[in-house]
């Protein structure tokens, strides 16, 4: 049993690679486990490729250092990189084992609790290859449970027709909801747990971000080159986030937090990965499980701009 809310560490990952948040202190991020650790958190979701193995690395620090009981532990592979950061697709068995290896060894652990494909290959033999190389590993107890990210019905049903899926990890939020078309109904169907990421859609739904904020990121964050943090999108989403602050006022949470609850209540979702670089930001978002939206909230969202149905 995990509990609705995990902890993401996609930005602790820290800059030098294509899809880095910018630079990140270690000490910061190690805190910001911790405490999402002590409030009750027990899963936490990385990959190989957040910051080229990095993530890993500070995810086994935090472990190490943390006197309770070990989290779940969630990674991802077939994701590898150059010597620019840049990433690539790659499901072959042979390059899926190395990076299980390579994985076990950075997260000091003997078997990783959930292996997701991080993205598919989208052409070709492979994905059945590298499929199938993730059934080994399940049966060999290097990982305990298979499960695939950023893939679509028909590729999951390419997958399953070489052995089961555990969980499938879809984007989404108020302002990615393409999931709800088929893929979460699709988890549904066929006994698949669903957790989300960007459930506040990379901060943009935090009620932290602005115009001037955007203009200040690092020019190694790559927020700053996502349309949907420029114009003429982000107009749209802040007025968005001004009926999520209002909302958030009446439930004595934040606006990203209510962004949250809202992923959490679709009947397929099984949890939410919510990422945090300081400890104070796990505060501000781990209530977001205990958040109960009334037909008044969602009528609100909706107001102005259709952002519900």
């Amino acid at each position: 049993m995990i509990t609705p809310v995990g902890f993401g560490s996609w930005a602790i990952g820290g800059s030098g690679w294509q899809f880095a948040w910018g630079s990140q202190d270690d000490r910061a991020s190690v805190a910001a486990i911790h405490r999402a650790l002590e409030r009750g958190i027990n899963w936490i979701d990385t990959a190989a490729a957040y910051g080229l193995g990095h993530a890993e690395a500070i995810v086994a620090r935090a472990l190490a250092e943390w006197p309770g009981r070990r989290p779940h532990v969630f990674t991802k592979c077939a994701l590898r990189w150059d010597g620019q950061g840049r990433v690539s697709r790659k499901m072959s068995a042979a390059s899926i084992r190395r990076e299980c290896e390579d994985s076990l060894g950075r997260l000091k652990v003997e078997a990783i609790d959930l292996y997701q494909v991080h993205w598919p290959v989208e052409n070709g033999p492979e994905l059945e290859e590298g499929w199938g190389a993730m059934q080994e590993l399940r049966r060999e107890g290097k990982i305990r449970w298979a499960g695939v990210s950023n893939f679509n019905i028909q590729q999951m049903d390419r997958a399953r027709a070489i052995g089961p899926i555990a969980a499938l990890q879809p984007p989404f939020s108020l302002v990615r909801r393409e999931a709800e078309a088929d893929v979460l109904p699709y988890g549904q169907r066929h006994g698949i747990g669903a957790i989300i990421y960007s459930p506040m859609a990379s901060g943009l739904l935090s009620g932290a971000m602005s115009p001037e904020r955007i203009r200040s990121l690092p020019d190694d964050d790559w927020r700053k080159r996502a349309p949907d943090f420029a114009a003429p999108k982000l107009a749209g989403h802040l007025r968005l986030v001004e009926r999520l602050r209002a909302i958030g006022r009446r439930h004595g949470c934040t606006a990203g937090a209510v962004a949250i609850a809202w992923t959490l209540r679709h009947p397929a979702v099984t949890g939410a990965i919510v990422g945090a670089r300081r400890p104070e930001q796990v505060d501000e978002v781990a209530a977001a499980a205990s958040i109960r939206l009334t037909n008044a909230d969602l009528d609100e969202m909706m107001r102005e701009d259709g952002a519900l149905p």
